[in-house]
């Protein structure tokens, strides 16, 4: 197959629309359920590349939930502890394969922006990531394969709809890579930068020790920054992403919005939060809804109007500003990725919040000196990469 019919771009006006290989080459996907979109295959195909690196770099399966072509979530396969199992909403699944873990955490990281996702995995999906893939709000997956009962569990999702891509892994583009914007064609070389121990090595700090642990959690953040929208940056902690700032055009606001992600992600483990009942029968994305409220400044509004009665069964008391500050002083050895220089050292204070003490950034900002001290006043340790990873 040479190319495919889509329904429409975009957008229902954007027609027509379709995927396709120039020459005489053939696809390489094959659809096994479903109709995927524009917009499917452009989370798809990225998150495909994302994934299939992450397992090159690690050596782990891996796993990523796309929404709007950036990683809400990305994460390898390693074991879920209890508390992991619980605010991922899977500890009543048992023990979980690799490659289930490695979803269960992509999709955990920040549940609310994979609400709808596109997920990607590295393997042969198999029948427990499936059963998680089966009780989550999603919009398809793709995988170098699938095995026979995982397939047929997600058959049944979207009463048979549900978008299921297979894709070949050995399948490798061409070096040029072009696309159009209001007709005209843009060239460039793919970038195909291996991510790896090598990038980590100039480290610029005071501070020079970066444990092994802590380089696979910056090649996480630098792959998953390749593949996310510019600029961005990304918080990893314990081999998966838990805060992902996509497309701001301040590199602050970046670093703000995944470190509130980050957060949000270890407040959700505080006894506090694990500690609230939620009244019968309320769906998974209610719950996180719930959650995001409590842990926010909004569940003040909510014991005011009374709606807790509907959420809680048991009137949770508030979560104080000094409660979670405290718990988020807990948090540590997180480790930061950039996609670019940080231009000042409020980036760095900001990180700091969040338990940042790893940090990988291009370098090459005029104010590398002010961005190094700062990180030596909180005895982080910073490689310089020398390698630039926006992605448009």
């Amino acid at each position: 197959m040479k190319e495919l019919e889509l329904k429409y771009g975009c957008n229902p006006n954007q027609k027509p629309s379709r995927i396709y290989m120039e020459g005489e080459k053939e696809l390489p996907i094959q659809v096994l359920c479903g109709r995927p979109g524009y917009i499917n295959f452009l989370d798809a195909f990225n998150g495909w590349q994302l994934v299939r690196e992450l397992k090159e770099a690690t050596g782990l399966p891996a796993a990523a939930s796309f929404k709007h072509v950036s990683p809400a979530g990305a994460a390898v396969g390693l074991p879920l502890d209890d508390t992991l199992k619980k605010i991922y909403w899977v500890d009543d699944m048992g023990e979980l394969s690799p490659l289930a873990c490695a979803y269960a955490r992509a999709r955990g990281a920040d549940r609310m922006s994979s609400f709808g996702d596109f997920i990607s995995l590295s393997d042969v999906c198999d029948a427990d990531t499936a059963r998680i893939i089966k009780r989550e709000v999603s919009d398809g997956v793709i995988a170098p394969g699938y095995e026979p009962e995982a397939l047929e569990i997600l058959k049944s999702k979207k009463n048979g709809n549900y978008n299921v891509i297979q894709i070949d892994p050995d399948y490798r583009p061409d070096p040029i890579e072009r696309k159009q914007v209001f007709g005209i064609t843009f060239e460039q070389g793919r970038n195909d930068l291996a991510v790896n121990r090598e990038l980590l090595s100039n480290v610029v700090t005071e501070n020079k020790e970066i444990p092994d642990s802590a380089k696979i959690d910056l090649m996480i953040a630098l792959i998953t920054l390749k593949y996310t929208q510019s600029n961005s940056v990304c918080y990893v902690k314990g081999g998966q992403a838990i805060g992902i700032g996509a497309g701001q055009q301040s590199r602050v606001h970046c670093t703000r919005l995944a470190g509130q992600k980050a957060d949000n992600w270890f407040l959700r483990q505080a006894p506090q939060v694990l500690g609230l009942e939620f009244v019968d029968g309320i769906k998974r994305a209610d719950r996180d809804n719930a959650i995001d409220v409590y842990i926010g400044d909004e569940y003040m509004d909510v014991l005011a109007d009374g709606r807790w009665e509907k959420i809680f069964k048991v009137k949770p008391p508030v979560f104080t500003r000094e409660e979670k500050r405290a718990w988020l002083d807990r948090m540590e050895d997180v480790a930061l990725g950039s996609d670019a220089f940080f231009p000042f050292g409020d980036n760095i204070d900001r990180a700091s919040k969040s338990g940042v003490k790893y940090i990988a950034e291009p370098g090459g900002s005029v104010r590398d000196d002010n961005v190094i001290e700062t990180c030596n006043r909180y005895g982080m340790a910073m490689a310089f990469t020398g390698i630039r990873l926006f992605h448009h």
